[in-house]
């Protein structure tokens, strides 16, 4: 499969998306630092904007640490390492199969409400959907600099 640039996986609808997100493998459990990108009203002239906008003010992207099982996300403006979540292999709420859960339920007062599930959808990048409780919220994207793994 060719690889999506960012920039097109804004463009995909949602239903594109999803389809995306159901072909792909779980892959293995990212090791290091990606860059991430909010998905927010797919295949729209805000999406862009959207996703530039919660990038700059409020999040990064995710550093994960697969020997610890946990991952950090980067917050602010200035890329603050906060908001802890699990991270583990399991049954995915959007279509029964594996995928890869970050878990926020036990490690996070202020996102314990908060799963997101990601598949590597080309070596180095992963989609990913955001769960508020059982109801699917947004999609998101990351991008790993050189793809290194935990297995």
């Amino acid at each position: 499969m060719a690889v999506l640039s960012i920039t097109k996986m804004k463009q995909l609808s949602q239903e594109q998306l999803d389809d995306l997100f159901r072909h792909s493998p779980a892959g293995p459990i990212p090791r290091g630092d990606a860059a991430g990108s909010a998905i927010i009203a797919p295949g729209t002239v805000l999406s862009d904007i959207l996703a530039r906008l919660i990038y700059a003010l409020a999040w990064q992207g995710k550093v994960f640490d697969p020997t610890g099982g946990r991952l950090r996300n980067k917050i602010t403006p200035f890329g603050i390492r906060a908001i802890v979540a699990k991270v583990y292999k399991d049954t995915s709420w959007f279509d029964g199969r594996e995928c890869i859960v970050l878990d926020y339920s036990r490690t996070s007062l202020l996102a314990h409400w908060i799963r997101d599930e990601i598949r590597e959808i080309a070596p180095g990048r992963y989609l990913g959907i955001v769960y508020w409780g059982r109801v699917k919220l947004i999609n998101f994207a990351l991008t790993f600099r050189a793809p290194r793994r935990a297995g």
